[in-house]
């Protein structure tokens, strides 16, 4: 098992920057593809950003290419997602997920583990 332990949520103004991390702890050698997700209420929960086990490979939303960034450190069993130039509707509970294949994927059924999430409000 992993688990998965995300912070660095918060309140922020239109514009501003949040930068969240994930930690993996257990069996942290399955924890390879990762990707961080998020839910608005009322909406499914979608893709917002994934990354290889590598590093080497990232997948964004169209929505956020260009305003935020995955990267991991996988010697500290870390993955971070770097969020600038927010808007209002970045607004969201923000989910970390971990797969056991190595390639990322955008599919939520894809993934075998999930943090508990963190909320990030951008206030107009």
């Amino acid at each position: 098992q992993v688990q998965l332990a995300e912070s660095g949520g918060g309140l922020v103004q239109a514009g501003g920057s949040l930068n969240l991390s994930c930690t993996a702890s257990g069996r942290t050698d399955t924890a390879r593809a990762m990707a961080w997700f998020r839910q608005a209420q009322g909406q499914e929960r979608t893709i917002v950003a994934a990354i290889s086990w590598s590093g080497r490979v990232t997948h964004y939303a169209d929505s956020v290419k260009g305003r935020f960034t995955i990267s991991r450190d996988n010697v500290k069993h870390t993955v971070y997602l770097q969020m600038n130039s927010l808007k209002p509707e970045d607004t969201a509970v923000y989910y970390c997920a971990a797969d056991v294949d190595y390639a990322p994927s955008g599919e939520v059924s894809s993934y075998d583990y999930w943090g508990q999430g963190t909320q990030v409000t951008v206030s107009s």
